[in-house]
């Protein structure tokens, strides 16, 4: 993005598990919670929160361990990490969201919606490693490998961050000055990217058992996928949609990786209208 993009106020929580997590909560109405990978933060959701703070409660947070958050001890698989999201829904009171999930946040997400079926109304699934047998890009073959993994994630973090706005963009778009500082501090921590390394093992360890839990899932469910993914096609959302009885699919035009900061108004509307 060329022009500024405000960021979300945030607030520092101590957890009962006395972790700190780094979230923000604005506007009013039914709760939607959102759900980023990496290398961002929740501030990837800030250009499309003011769309929904008119007739929504907007609720980001860093993942444990990512971002500005403290981890927790344990493994990092989606199943796992849809606990967590259980338990930090406990503690903020929040019931049955609408939960939307992008990149590494689509995997707990859909594990979410098996696994608590009851503590979900909607969920909203875009531009995710889904199936594990299906094409992605080169560079994600790669990092699916640990060893590499851990090695690109300790060593060439710069080379990691940079290729990922290049491809995560449309062409010739940049973050602005304040986002991509918010994204890269954190990044470059070496804590947070070995974090990183142990999610994407247990992700990868993992991705085999997803499907069966895609097919249990009976919420509404949206997905919104980017026409030109640089790295997650849209065969992806074409079989998630074909899995899970009764979804919705709408490929965005034109749209990219980080659609939520170029697109953010249309997903706006898309996750207005089918709440």
């Amino acid at each position: 993005m060329n022009d500024v993009t405000p960021l979300l106020a945030t607030n520092s929580v101590r957890l009962n598990n006395g972790e700190h997590l780094r979230i923000a909560r604005l506007g009013q109405g039914p709760p939607i919670v959102f759900l980023h990978g990496y290398p961002e933060t929740l501030q990837i959701w800030s250009q499309l929160a003011p769309f929904l703070t008119d007739r929504f409660e907007v609720i980001a947070f860093d993942w444990p361990g990512m971002g500005c958050s403290d981890e927790w001890s344990g493994g990092a698989t989606p199943q796992l990490k849809a606990k967590r999201l259980l338990a930090i829904l406990d503690e903020l009171g929040v019931q049955q969201p609408t939960i939307v999930g992008l990149d590494m946040g689509g995997q707990p997400a859909l594990a979410f919606a098996s696994m608590f079926a009851d503590r979900i109304s909607r969920l909203v699934v875009m531009n995710s490693l889904v199936f594990g047998d299906e094409p992605t890009s080169w560079e994600i073959r790669l990092l699916r490998s640990f060893g590499f993994n851990r090695f690109a994630l300790q060593r060439l973090p710069g080379l990691i961050f940079r290729r990922a706005e290049r491809t995560f963009l449309p062409r010739g778009h940049q973050l602005d000055a304040q986002l991509r500082s918010d994204f890269q501090t954190t990044f470059s921590s070496l804590k947070v990217r070995r974090f990183i390394s142990k999610m994407c093992a247990g992700y990868q360890g993992t991705l085999h058992q997803l499907p069966a839990l895609y097919r249990t899932i009976c919420c509404p469910t949206s997905i919104l996928w980017a026409e030109l993914d640089a790295h997650f096609p849209v065969v992806h959302a074409t079989r998630l949609s074909q899995t899970i009885a009764g979804s919705t699919l709408q490929i965005i035009p034109g749209g990219t990786h980080w659609m939520p900061l170029t697109h953010p108004e249309l997903l706006a509307d898309l996750i207005s209208t089918d709440c």
